[in-house]
């Protein structure tokens, strides 16, 4: 593998375009666009779809399904989403590569973190720039860049950008599981770490809502008439961390306990919320028969419980088809002059959805940085072009064949 002439026109695109590149995701992170802030994220698709009618491609806003979520009371309730865009090129291309990302993030809309400033360091500093506005942005400029490449036309792509990955992907799943269907090799832009490092196999993850429903009475009067949730609650919490140490890469976290009232009130009401991850489906089948078989069984008589959610997202593991992938990604780098290693992460994302199902796909693509979901989260600037420049080969080395998408896929498939 090596830099063609034609290739180094694509990556002198990119460098040409740093500030815009830089620019435009300090603009996007300044616009609030918390998984739930419905006006925020109406007002960040806006923005995305005006860009990306730059592109030539066709540019389409696609209905998200509708999700349940559990409330504190116990009451399950539907919750709308936004939509998600999709933006294509040459769908009926031999080759097929899928990139997305989301436009969500995890500060709500009454967040204090708000604006991007620069630190002493230099380093941008704000809501998203990582994770993952400046990932958006490195992935547009990657594909304006490789619409100038001659062996393009052999490679269609189709970019998915949904609103809410930071919250399981509840509404967007059926989408990305359609595409990685389809695609042959995928590619998604959540923050690398901040010297460069990938994620490699990613742990499976599962959120779990057991609504504990017990008998209210009078704390003083007639306490033995009550049956108290909270406390059935708390004894179940306490099994499920238990469950810890039990089964090899396996992690139980009892995240919050939500219910009861007035101190001299029985609760007849509560909600444990739990969040387990997995390396595998045979731990993901252990602890979700673990967790059901607890459901299952009141802690104590006159209580009833109810059991919502599980797995959101299957373990990724480090399969022939992702091992191929990492190593030609690696390659890529060498001749950038960019250091590609990887590691394995109990992180998931969107990689997680494509890989479950059939598409190799390598998914911290996007800028360098850190603290990622806090108010110290950053982005070293000169990343921006690094890390487009990467897509851009990576894109041209599927085009003229370096990268056999094909031969990924069909490893893919043979271990799906």
């Amino acid at each position: 593998m090596r830099i063609l002439t034609s290739d180094q026109a694509v990556l002198d695109h990119v460098a040409a375009r740093r500030e815009a590149i830089i620019g435009r995701t300090i603009d996007w992170a300044n616009i609030n666009s918390g998984s739930r802030n419905a006006a925020g994220l109406n007002i960040m698709l806006d923005v995305l779809e005006t860009e990306a009618r730059r592109l030539p491609a066709v540019v389409e806003r696609l209905p998200t399904q509708g999700s349940t979520t559990v409330a504190d009371d116990g009451s399950v309730r539907t919750e709308a989403h936004a939509d998600a865009l999709k933006i294509t090129a040459r769908p009926e291309a031999p080759i097929q590569v899928v990139l997305t990302g989301h436009y969500d993030t995890v500060f709500p809309a009454d967040s204090r973190f708000q604006t991007v400033t620069t630190r002493a360091d230099g380093a941008l500093n704000g809501p998203g720039v990582a994770d993952m506005k400046g990932g958006i942005s490195v992935l547009l400029a990657a594909l304006e860049a490789f619409e100038t490449h001659p062996d393009r036309h052999g490679v269609g792509w189709t970019v998915l950008l949904s609103p809410d990955e930071e919250i399981g992907s509840p509404a967007s799943a059926p989408l990305l599981a359609e595409l990685g269907a389809r695609g042959h090799v995928g590619l998604t832009y959540e923050p690398a770490l901040a010297d460069g490092t990938l994620a490699g196999a990613r742990k499976g993850s599962g959120n779990y809502h057991l609504v504990v429903t017990g008998r209210a009475a009078h704390a003083g009067r007639a306490f033995e008439e009550g049956r108290n949730a909270v406390a059935g609650a708390a004894i179940i919490a306490a099994a499920l961390h238990g469950l810890n140490g039990q089964h090899g890469g396996v992690t139980v976290n009892v995240a919050k306990i939500a219910g009861g009232g007035a101190l001299n009130v029985v609760a007849d009401n509560a909600v444990v919320r739990f969040n387990v991850r997995v390396p595998d489906k045979a731990a993901a089948d252990w602890v979700d028969a673990q967790v059901r078989s607890l459901a299952a069984t009141p802690p104590f008589e006159g209580l009833t419980l109810d059991l919502h959610g599980g797995f959101t997202r299957a373990p990724k593991p480090m399969d022939a088809a992702q091992t191929a992938l990492f190593e030609a990604v690696k390659e890529a780098g060498a001749l950038l002059g960019q250091p590609i290693a990887w590691k394995p992460s109990g992180g998931v994302c969107e990689g997680n959805n494509l890989h479950a199902a059939g598409l190799p796909n390598i998914d911290t693509l996007g800028v360098r940085g850190g603290d990622i979901h806090s108010d110290q989260e950053f982005a070293w600037p000169d990343s921006f072009v690094e890390r487009a420049q990467l897509s851009a080969l990576i894109l041209c080395k599927v085009a003229s064949g370096e990268i056999d998408a094909a031969k990924l896929k069909s490893l893919r498939m043979e271990t799906l």
